[in-house]
């Protein structure tokens, strides 16, 4: 249950009630909507979706749509096309996706060709729902290619998927993996609760390097945001890149 002054965190089903209370509205139909069997229903169920719903059951709603995202912009589809080998990495990879819409990739070519890397991005950007796409030619200091792309989902939500394109025979490659696989191996039920709820909490606009609430939860035992901040706040994060838990 909402607390009291407590905003209600509004879910699709929420979305829905709303848009059906307010096309009866137009119509002056306000009082007899209010009056129905489906308002009722309605606000019981959006209510109890958007309260009801632990920080567990909203990652796996993430998760799902990352998963639609992936689907729809043909991410597997495009890179693959070209020969690449294609490594999902990151937060979806580890079930630790919530609030924050960020889907990471590692691609792996060699030799990198850039007009293949072209090509498999134009496969991506003719989709409608990618609206924005940015590119970085690293391949002098880090033999890798950036790729970053805006995907909106049906809802209006807008995703950032980061696709790494690498060279196998880089020093960057397999790592991310090896720090990803680690990850899901060490987590424990308390842990994933800790950081799901860490990352949940973390105010909107606010950026955060997953990495650094990993550490802090898997490595010193931090447990809540409060106590994250303490944390944060109180360290010198020398080697948080390197860290593996």
């Amino acid at each position: 249950m909402n607390r009291p002054n407590e905003p209600l965190q509004l879910t699709a089903e929420s979305f829905q009630f709303i848009n059906i209370k307010r096309q009866m509205a137009v119509f002056g139909l306000s009082n007899v909507f209010r009056k129905t069997p489906v308002a009722t229903e309605l606000c019981r169920y959006a209510r109890k979706g958007s309260s009801m719903k632990n920080n567990i059951e909203l990652a796996e709603d993430y998760q799902n749509r990352a998963w639609e995202v992936i689907r729809d912009a043909k991410i597997m589809d495009a890179w693959t096309s070209i020969g690449a080998t294609v490594n999902l990495v990151g937060s979806l990879k580890t079930g630790l996706l919530i609030k924050h819409l960020d889907i990471d990739f590692h691609v792996y070519t060699s030799p990198i060709i850039l007009a293949d890397s072209f090509k498999a991005m134009s496969i991506i950007a003719d989709n409608h729902r990618v609206k924005q796409i940015k590119y970085a030619n690293l391949l002098d200091t880090e033999e890798c290619l950036e790729w970053h792309a805006w995907y909106e989902d049906h809802g209006g939500a807008l995703w950032q998927i980061d696709m790494i394109h690498i060279l196998f025979e880089s020093p960057l490659a397999g790592k991310v993996e090896r720090v990803t696989e680690r990850i899901s191996e060490v987590l424990t039920e308390e842990t994933r609760k800790a950081i799901l709820s860490i990352k949940n909490a973390v105010p909107d606009g606010r950026k955060v390097k997953g990495i650094e609430i990993y550490m802090a939860v898997l490595r010193d035992g931090i447990r809540t945001y409060a106590d994250f901040v303490e944390w944060k706040q109180s360290r010198h994060h020398t080697g948080i890149i390197d860290w593996e838990p």
